[in-house]
């Protein structure tokens, strides 16, 4: 695998580095812009491992600018007409980081992951079993494995710190920390647009099992989507033609890495263990083959 066609870790000479995420470097601009750098790096159970996944990068900046933009008339997002050709001037660098770059407005980011569910699975059925609720929210008895929910719902969680697992909240820890019209408004936006997205979705051999969003205030207050939208990493994407209830469905995304991480004696913490090629690449074309079909 060619080194120069995947990127682990940017470094950006003249921009302060704001932080570095799971996936994305974040830099500063100016008082009003951010440069977001999507890497290559790929965490499972919430580790980084150390090889990166060729084309990772770009597929999900491409799929995220895809549908901030079908959902302009839904709400407004970060998204600017500035590229990194306008903010950085290192022009040997510039190669590595155009097509996984995007320059955006500096907001403000609500202290929650907007998670929206279409299906029953993850820590969702794991709620469901426990309890008979998903965040509070009370569900029919006897439903299964991956089954299509009754209505889409809207379940929050908090955002964790580095290397912890976001918890689940109600409805109503999102009002204490946000305010009731807030609250309403980023639930009702967050339904809409994945209403919207897994229809399209569909059509196109594609089940969006569930995502999760973030927002963001200006200082006038104004809500924007912002982050990454749709991607697989954001959220679960299934093949219609291999969905079946009853069963964790095959999908779109690091399926393959937890597969082959779940044959190894590792502890899931940190450092996480080299992957092999052929698990790297499968992985890849995975993305890949999502955002054919979505795009």
């Amino acid at each position: 695998m060619n080194s120069q066609d995947t990127l682990f870790e940017s470094m950006i000479p003249g921009l302060p580095l704001i932080g570095r995420g799971k996936v994305r470097d974040i830099y500063s601009v100016d008082e009003d812009h951010l440069l977001i750098v999507t890497t290559d790096r790929l965490s499972a159970y919430d580790v980084v491992m150390p090889d990166p996944v060729p084309m990772k990068g770009q597929i999900l900046t491409r799929l995220s600018v895809f549908w901030f933009r079908m959902m302009t008339d839904l709400v407004d997002n970060h998204l600017t007409d500035r590229t990194v050709d306008d903010v950085v001037e290192d022009a040997d660098i510039l190669p590595s980081l155009r097509g996984r770059s995007l320059v955006v407005k500096r907001l403000k980011p609500l202290p929650i992951e907007a998670v929206v569910r279409g299906y029953l699975i993850g820590s969702g059925w794991r709620d469901y079993q426990a309890s008979g609720q998903v965040c509070g929210i009370r569900l029919p008895p006897g439903l299964r494995q991956a089954e299509q929910l009754p209505q889409t719902l809207f379940t929050p969680a908090t955002k964790a710190e580095a290397g912890a697992h976001d918890e689940n909240i109600s409805y109503d820890a999102v009002v204490e920390l946000i305010g009731e019209k807030l609250a309403q408004r980023v639930q009702e936006l967050s339904i809409a647009v994945y209403q919207r997205a897994a229809a399209y979705a569909l059509e196109r051999g594609i089940i969006i099992a569930d995502t999760k969003f973030e927002f963001g205030l200006d200082d006038e207050g104004r809500l924007f989507l912002i982050d990454e939208v749709l991607t697989p990493d954001s959220s679960r994407f299934w093949p219609v033609d291999r969905y079946a209830v009853g069963i964790s469905p095959p999908s779109f995304d690091k399926q393959f890495v937890r597969d082959y991480l779940d044959t190894l004696d590792w502890d899931r913490t940190a450092p996480g263990p080299e992957l092999p090629a052929d698990v790297l690449r499968q992985t890849s074309e995975k993305y890949q083959e999502a955002s054919a079909r979505l795009m």
